[in-house]
């Protein structure tokens, strides 16, 4: 049981957000989510949050991304438990701690979800920065050997910076060989806040790029289904950066935009995703609750969980 390595690494969550009706008739997330450590070797999943926002802040994005695990989490654990989801055992585990450094955290949150990757455990892995991509898709990578990415994300995310950033994750990825260009999906991508250089760099690198405007005409559905049954994988990455969301449903983001993916079509993808028991890692970022209006995007962000584990 590897919980043993990283429990210096972690802070339990608040005991506040695990929220009670105390109706038999109506049990809550809250108290179906186990978050005792005796309960840890059975669980399917398990909840882990990374509550920083450096590499936002070296981006020159809008601080606030740190609050984000705390969000979901209160968001979360306020959702009735759906049938389907009672035959699951979900566990959560807390909180990277956060070092002095972005590179400090990245290293603790990366031995975290490798452990817990290890063990065979399903992770939801709650931003902060999605500078956290790097790590927990490194983890990934490492325990794969046929591993498909998506980052469902208004940015491409491979900034030729110096340093870390919110902006960095997936070209650190993909120059060290941790993902395999033809088996990395950039979707729902906006040409317009997007670099020519980054997606020429990309499309030189063989990265299949599937824009908003693309991936709706296609549809949603039935291209993601297509592109999973056609990859032969044992494991899969979903990144999903909120900001990928319009404004309208997901304000409190580190980069709002008034146009982007529905949050219906946001929950599909989420839908999808968790109906493929190679997906293994399930990565939400950027909610930055700052900036929430009446816990809008902090709902949506646990609609996109309860969507993934409710199959």
């Amino acid at each position: 049981m590897l919980i043993n390595n990283i429990e210096n690494k972690i802070t339990k969550p608040q005991q506040d957000l695990f929220y009670s009706r105390n109706d038999k008739n109506d049990p809550r997330m809250g108290e179906f989510v186990f978050r005792d450590r005796e309960y840890y070797p059975k669980a399917d999943y398990v909840i882990v949050g990374c509550p920083q926002d450096m590499g936002v802040k070296r981006n020159n994005g809008r601080e606030g991304a740190r609050g984000g695990p705390t969000s979901i989490r209160r968001a979360l654990y306020k959702f009735p438990v759906p049938e389907p989801m009672r035959n699951k055992m979900i566990f959560d585990i807390g909180d990277a701690i956060v070092a002095d450094t972005l590179e400090g955290t990245h290293k603790l949150l990366y031995e975290i979800v490798y452990n817990l990757l290890e063990d065979e455990k399903r992770l939801v892995v709650l931003g902060g920065g999605n500078d956290i991509s790097y790590p927990d898709c490194r983890a990934l990578s490492e325990l794969s050997s046929e591993l498909v990415v998506f980052n469902i994300d208004s940015h491409f995310d491979v900034r030729d910076d110096e340093q870390s950033t919110s902006g960095t994750p997936y070209r650190q990825l993909l120059e060290a060989e941790f993902i395999h260009p033809p088996k990395f999906y950039e979707l729902a991508n906006k040409q317009i806040v997007n670099s020519p250089e980054y997606e020429n760099y990309l499309r030189v690198k063989g990265v299949n790029i599937t824009s908003l405007e693309d991936l709706r005409e296609e549809g949603i559905e039935s291209y993601l289904k297509t592109v999973m049954h056609h990859n032969e994988a044992d494991s899969i990455f979903w990144g999903f950066d909120l900001d990928a969301v319009r404004a309208d449903d997901a304000p409190g983001v580190s980069a709002p935009y008034p146009i982007g993916l529905s949050a219906e079509e946001i929950c599909t993808i989420a839908k999808i995703a968790g109906s493929d028991k190679r997906s293994r890692i399930l990565e939400i970022t950027e909610l930055n609750p700052e900036y929430d209006l009446d816990n809008r995007t902090a709902k949506l962000a646990a609609m996109i969980i309860m969507y993934y584990l409710n199959n």
